[in-house]
């Protein structure tokens, strides 16, 4: 079975994660790196995907920048969401063409990725038909955006752990009017690491990906490609 090196970085500003994107993506197509999978956190930040419109933002950017959220229009599909503390971010960097050369199909299995994390702390996750992510009942507890180019994939899924879920008030989420988010932590009521759920994730990811994670003692490793 194939393995896929993979981070915990911790806290990592958004434009130096897209730009280690950028770096993991071009090695891989050059076949000069395996499959890696980037788990992480990132600071208060807004991003803006293909299919966002500007009026989906509830604050004029200037507004919240002075609040000290960035916001950023990047390649990934989709629409408006927010990153901050106490979200598990995952960036798979992989080759698609391994996995069927599936676009839909792989989202499908990053929500079955998570699905399948949130069921181990008890928490019975969903899909909801022609809305990417996964809902808890009525409410989104993760978001899916990805960009692929020559069939390697950049950016992936976003977590709600422990996440303020005010926050999402400064937009309209994936821009779906009158949306409804929540968390692990208001489902279940409890405080839980965002490295524990990071961990089962990788597990579950190994699982529908076919491959084993090989963790890396040395999260600089990845910050520091050339």
């Amino acid at each position: 079975m194939r393995e896929c090196e993979t981070y915990w970085l911790g806290r990592v500003v958004y434009g130096e994660a897209v730009e280690l994107q950028r770096q993991l993506a071009l090695a891989r197509m050059r076949g000069e790196v395996e499959d890696s999978l980037l788990l992480l956190e990132h600071p208060p930040v807004i991003t803006l995907g293909r299919g966002a419109k500007r009026g989906h933002l509830r604050m004029e950017e200037r507004l919240l920048q002075a609040r000290g959220i960035d916001v950023w229009e990047i390649e990934r599909g989709g629409d408006v969401t927010f990153h901050g503390p106490g979200q598990l971010v995952g960036y798979p960097i992989i080759d698609l063409t391994r996995h069927g050369k599936d676009l839909h199909l792989y989202m499908r299995k990053l929500e079955e990725v998570l699905i399948q994390t949130l069921r181990v702390f008890g928490i019975q996750g969903g899909r909801r038909a022609g809305q990417t992510g996964v809902w808890i009942g009525d409410a989104k507890i993760a978001s899916i955006g990805v960009h692929v180019s020559r069939w390697v994939s950049r950016h992936g899924f976003a977590l709600n752990v422990s996440t303020d879920l005010g926050a999402f008030d400064l937009i309209v989420p994936c821009g779906l009017s009158g949306i409804r988010m929540t968390s692990m932590t208001s489902v279940l009521g409890q405080e839980l690491p965002v490295r524990a759920v990071a961990e089962r994730a990788a597990h579950e990811f190994g699982r529908v990906f076919d491959c084993v994670p090989r963790w890396e003692t040395r999260p600089e490793m990845a910050l520091s490609l050339p």
